[in-house]
């Protein structure tokens, strides 16, 4: 999928995740349900990272296609390494190692760590990157028209902003994880679900994902899953646009209004 589709599905993944939370008893503040909504809507777009003309490839300047090419690198890298005589041969390492599970709880948990060991200054450097993507892939037209510059600005002001917000008592830096030393525990959550409704969607698409790299599928440990080839898309198709996107944003405001109680 494109990454205004893959931003929006991730947002809506994280507002129903608010709905069962809710339904279950242990709804989320509205700051944190808000915040990773965004967060998700951002990691909706990392796993790719392995392909240089992909947005979050060019949402940091350099930085980001220097790491882009790296990834691509290691990604190709561990695919030859673990790759069947079944697999096919490739020459680069898109839809390879960033879209799989074990990328995305490794992201994830890094994310985590990095925002309990690492204060507040790794959770607004979290937020600010996460957010950046959230306005790339949202507000894509608004994004492409504006300079960068601005971008990272209101990426960082509301980074600033929300952090502040998440630290008043109650609004959500110790939800889920109360114990002292675990504010912000969470933040992986909607990094990881975002890279695995990400994978998801890459799934639905004509060429599949190998999501479950390494377990091996029919002789291949990079198979790409998906449903019947009849019933997929091509990236940027009609089904995606008129079908998937409304109902993204349709299932979004249900969720969203169901964890904050009013349905």
């Amino acid at each position: 999928m494109m990454g205004p589709a893959h931003s929006l599905s991730g947002a809506a993944a994280w507002l129903g995740v608010g709905a069962a939370a809710a339904a279950a008893g242990h709804a989320m503040p509205w700051p944190v349900l808000v915040v990773g909504a965004l967060i998700c809507a951002g990691a909706a777009l990392a796993p790719d990272l392995d392909h240089k003309s992909a947005t979050i490839s060019r949402a940091f300047g350099p930085v980001s296609r220097l790491l882009c090419e790296i990834v691509d690198k290691l990604s190709y890298a561990v695919y030859k390494a673990t790759r069947t005589r079944h697999d096919p041969r490739r020459t680069g390492g898109h839809r390879t190692l960033t879209h799989t599970w074990v990328w995305a709880v490794a992201i994830g948990g890094g994310c985590s760590a990095a925002a309990v060991f690492g204060g507040r200054w790794a959770v607004l450097a979290i937020l600010f990157v996460h957010l950046v993507l959230a306005v790339e892939g949202l507000l894509w037209r608004a994004a492409r028209v504006s300079s960068d510059v601005l971008v990272w600005l209101l990426g960082a002001t509301s980074a600033w902003i929300l952090a502040g917000v998440l630290d008043k008592p109650g609004n959500g830096a110790s939800w889920l994880f109360e114990a002292p030393g675990q504010e912000y525990l969470w933040l992986g959550l909607p990094i990881v679900l975002g890279a695995l409704v990400h994978d998801i969607g890459d799934a639905l698409t004509v060429s599949g994902c190998p999501i479950l790299w390494p377990i091996p599928i029919a002789g291949k440990r990079w198979y790409p899953l998906g449903p019947p080839k009849v019933m997929r898309f091509r990236a940027g198709s009609w089904v995606e646009l008129k079908v998937l996107m409304p109902v993204f944003m349709l299932a979004g405001g249900v969720g969203g209004a169901a964890a904050l109680g009013f349905i």
